[in-house]
């Protein structure tokens, strides 16, 4: 015998409805504002319409087809849509990486848009206590974890510099006397000869070199003194994931 049909389960309330997606905006402004403060690409707005889109999209595939469900051929699939969102939020979060040289930053805010949608889509499946408890570890993680990983990322922090310096100086050796001096271990070292018109001796030297980062406050000392070196024109440098 099978159970009867019970036509209630796919109705909603406007009121359940709109505490779902107001639950849903609060959630994901929440993981927004700590993105907003750090001045990143997806902030504020966009977790909260991240957020909020997962809700409506999740309660559209639960009750949005409630008129079709008591059709003896139609078998409805609350998790249809939401499967899809978890898939395609993935576009989105791709937009927020960027690589510049060897680095990589974005993948943290990619990160918190992708469990913006989950949050979304169980706020608006009405699962309140994971969609709350999740808000709080990721906001807990975003916030303290980082500071954390900071204080434990210090010793192994390497850092790229890019020495532009004049073919014709002597101050190679010089500086990477002085980066030894300053406790920067030297991982990798090329030198590269570029031709420049304009150059005095026609001729300009790249040095990208590596180094272990151990103190931050050294490293800075470090940059300040190699910009006012003999024969240094130009200096760039980044910090490279380990």
């Amino acid at each position: 015998m099978g159970l009867a049909f019970d036509p209630a389960v796919w109705h909603i309330g406007p009121v359940e409805m709109t505490l779902r997606l107001l639950l849903a905006l609060g959630l994901g402004g929440l993981i927004g504002f700590e993105r907003e403060l750090g001045g990143h690409s997806a902030g504020f707005r966009t977790h909260i319409l991240v957020c909020l889109g997962s809700a409506a999209i999740v309660l559209l595939s639960m009750y949005g087809f409630a008129a079709f469900a008591p059709e003896p051929n139609v078998r409805l699939d609350p998790a249809r849509l939401a499967a899809q969102v978890i898939s395609g939020i993935g576009f989105l979060g791709a937009g927020t990486i960027m690589r510049t040289g060897l680095t990589v930053s974005g993948l943290t805010t990619a990160a918190s848009l992708w469990v913006s949608a989950a949050i979304g889509l169980s706020a608006g499946a009405g699962f309140y206590y994971g969609a709350v408890i999740s808000t709080v570890l990721v906001v807990l993680s975003l916030f303290v974890l980082n500071k954390i990983e900071k204080l434990f990322s210090r010793t192994k922090a390497v850092r790229e510099l890019l020495i532009k310096m004049e073919q014709s100086s002597s101050g190679v050796g010089l500086m990477l006397a002085y980066l030894n001096q300053c406790g920067l271990a030297i991982r990798q070292l090329s030198v590269e000869v570029e031709a420049e018109s304009s150059a005095p001796g026609g001729r300009y030297l790249t040095i990208r070199v590596q180094v272990k980062l151990k103190k931050a406050q050294k490293y800075e000392e470090a940059i300040a003194t190699l910009i006012g070196m003999e024969g240094v024109v130009g200096l760039e440098t980044a910090s490279l994931a380990v």
